[in-house]
């Protein structure tokens, strides 16, 4: 594997476990009804962020649209995640941001 990949690995992994910490918290607030969009795109961008770690440690000839479309999906779970108070959901934006900012540095 490409070492210029590695920060962007451990982006990816730290953003899988904020969405998988995220969503499994979510799951446990009183207003469920109000954490479904974060619920949602938790699952969604811990999906991608795996998916894109896979395709970086395979060699992918797809690895620079896959961590484009990363990069959009872990804007967007930030930017849900951003709106809620609880600590899970602020970790979760970080980490989100975190890993949108190491895709897009990747395909540039």
């Amino acid at each position: 594997m490409n070492p210029k990949y590695e920060e962007c690995l451990k982006a990816l992994n730290e953003c899988l476990e904020a969405c998988n910490s995220c969503f499994d918290s979510c799951l446990h607030e009183e207003n469920l009804a109000m954490m479904a969009d974060c619920i949602r795109l938790d699952r969604e961008c811990a999906d991608i962020c795996a998916f894109a770690a896979q395709a970086i440690t395979r060699n992918s000839p797809f690895t620079t649209q896959i961590l484009e479309l990363c990069s959009e999906v872990c804007d967007r779970c930030a930017e849900v995640c951003a709106k809620h108070d609880h600590d899970h959901c602020q970790r979760c934006a970080e980490a989100c941001r975190k890993c949108a900012e190491a895709c897009r540095k990747m395909v540039a």
